[in-house]
């Protein structure tokens, strides 16, 4: 799915009204009823809602979903804010439909300019404002949407929560934004959704698709993505049936530390049930037998120190390494990391430690190969490429390292980004807080490591293997919980990931309108 700014979203509206054709105020209409409907399925046994509707059309859309609603049993009353502001056409044309229809002793319209009591209703539906909010809330308008948030009562926002810009909130009023249960967005998650720091603002969210037109949706170009199945599994290959373990590579894992060993079998599981051909761990001599007793299905390069790597041998033509994991940060193991970045040339998954030592010695930053892929957490990414005051702010920082190093940064998180040199992105949809437990990313540096190593091109293995990675985590939950979920059961479920993909219709396929 595309990711468009808000900007651009208006612009597929009025694509939409000219090339349909419709009216704005029937595709309000639709858009309206798509949003009633989820309120109705959604909140089937609550009887009163109180409906906030603003000045624009986001209160143009409360005015109209106010009207579908009380189809329903709902008691629905209308407040109407003056904040001093001429009302738009569809503001003004659904509040005269409304109008209609006030005979009806289940709804009524409320005019104020002092905060209502709205303690005794059962919901609050926000249509305050809309998406293309471009500062943040004062006045009488920020202390309403206070007023509501204080209220105790659930909040479901239309569209966006009232006072959340579309894209960056670096510099809003977080003190002035609807902090919604539910958001209910219509036809495409809004960019500010994928930040850690507006959760508390969204909520859940889901996409309503309301019909926007298909033809202006493809051609309209964005950086922004969200991968959705029919991407991940576009990705992934068929595999001929006269194929070997020679087809599908030879993996080199650089991992593991006195106290650390644990990483190195993560990261060699997932790196197996990846689908790679053979795999080779490189770990110190006192890992050697854990190893080969818990992975005996990996070959190992016994590294000269007992406790640490310090030197890593490439006498095989590895097709892809993978260093990070437990490799802590001793000093002969920040040179085996120089010498390996001077000697080996091909794309490298690089993550944990290794990435502490980037980060430590930023000398060696120029000597990464292009296409790397990076996945670091976001305070190992701040260490790489400063600190960050908000997660759109960290994205573009994210932009720019991967422009200026010609590097793949796996972004973690609960939306991981995927950010490649030319300047796109992709958003995970996969994953749940589940997976947020030690060895997870090992776990993701092994599946990383033995997709690259398979031929898959470094954006098309990040992508692929981060959908991968959260998916295995969706399917361990199905099984257990987010609370008892270990990072061992990922690499159990990644063969249910992979048939999850392999059943969809577009396995094999790759899209067409994708930018790799």
């Amino acid at each position: 799915m595309k990711i468009f700014t808000t900007s651009q979203i208006a612009e597929l509206d009025r694509y939409t009204i000219v090339n349909e054709p419709i009216h704005s105020i029937d595709l309000m209409e639709r858009a309206s009823r798509k949003f009633a409907e989820r309120i109705i399925s959604k909140f089937c046994t609550i009887e009163r809602i109180a409906v906030f509707a603003g000045p624009g059309n986001n209160g143009g859309d409360a005015l109209a979903i106010s009207r579908l609603l009380i189809s329903g049993h709902y008691v629905v009353d209308v407040f109407i804010p003056d904040f001093g502001k001429t009302p738009s056409e569809c503001f003004t044309v659904n509040l005269n439909r409304l109008k209609e229809v006030t005979d009806d002793s289940r709804i009524k319209i409320i005019y104020f300019n002092l905060f209502p009591s709205i303690s005794d209703y059962h919901l609050i539906i926000d249509g305050l404002y809309g998406s293309g909010l471009t500062r943040p809330l004062s006045g009488f308008a920020a202390d309403l949407v206070r007023h509501l948030n204080q209220s105790g009562v659930p909040i479901v926002s239309i569209d966006t929560p009232s006072g959340l810009m579309g894209e960056d909130n670096t510099n809003n009023d977080m003190t002035a934004i609807i902090k919604a249960s539910f958001t209910y967005s219509f036809q495409f998650p809004k960019l500010s959704f994928f930040f850690k720091e507006n959760e508390e603002f969204t909520g859940i969210w889901e996409v309503l698709p309301i019909g926007l037109h298909p033809l202006g949706i493809q051609e309209k170009l964005t950086r922004w993505n969200y991968t959705e199945v029919k991407t991940a599994a576009g990705i992934l290959k068929v595999r001929g049936k006269f194929s070997h373990k020679g087809t599908y590579g030879h993996a080199l894992l650089v991992a593991g530390s006195y106290g650390k060993m644990g990483a190195a079998v993560l990261a060699a599981k997932g790196c197996l049930h990846s689908g790679v051909g053979l795999l080779t761990v490189h770990l110190p001599q006192s890992g050697s037998q854990i190893m080969q007793t818990v992975v005996p299905e990996a070959m190992v390069s016994i590294d000269q120190s007992d406790l640490l790597i310090s030197d890593i041998a490439l006498n095989v033509p590895y097709k892809a390494i993978g260093i990070g994991p437990g490799l802590g940060q001793a000093p002969g193991t920040v040179l085996a990391l120089k010498k390996l970045l001077e000697t080996y040339k091909a794309p490298i998954v690089i993550d944990a430690d290794a990435l502490n030592i980037l980060s430590s010695n930023p000398e060696l930053l120029g000597l990464i190969p292009e296409n790397s892929i990076l996945t670091p957490h976001p305070v190992e990414f701040d260490r790489l490429a400063g600190v960050a005051v908000s997660g759109f702010e960290r994205l573009q920082n994210a932009l720019k390292f991967a422009q200026n190093h010609h590097v793949v940064i796996v972004l973690k998180g609960a939306y991981t980004a995927i950010v490649s040199p030319d300047g796109n992105c992709w958003f995970n949809s996969t994953g749940n807080p589940g997976m947020a437990t030690g060895g997870s990313g090992d776990v993701l540096t092994g599946i990383l490591t033995g997709l690259l190593a398979q031929g898959y091109p470094p954006k098309e293995t990040a992508i692929l293997g981060v959908y991968l990675h959260g998916l295995s985590g969706d399917f361990a939950l199905l099984d257990s919980s987010m609370e008892s979920i270990i990072a061992s059961d990922l690499t159990m479920n990644l063969g249910k990931a992979f048939t999850f993909l392999k059943n969809d219709p577009n396995f094999g396929k790759p899209e067409k309108k994708v930018q790799f």
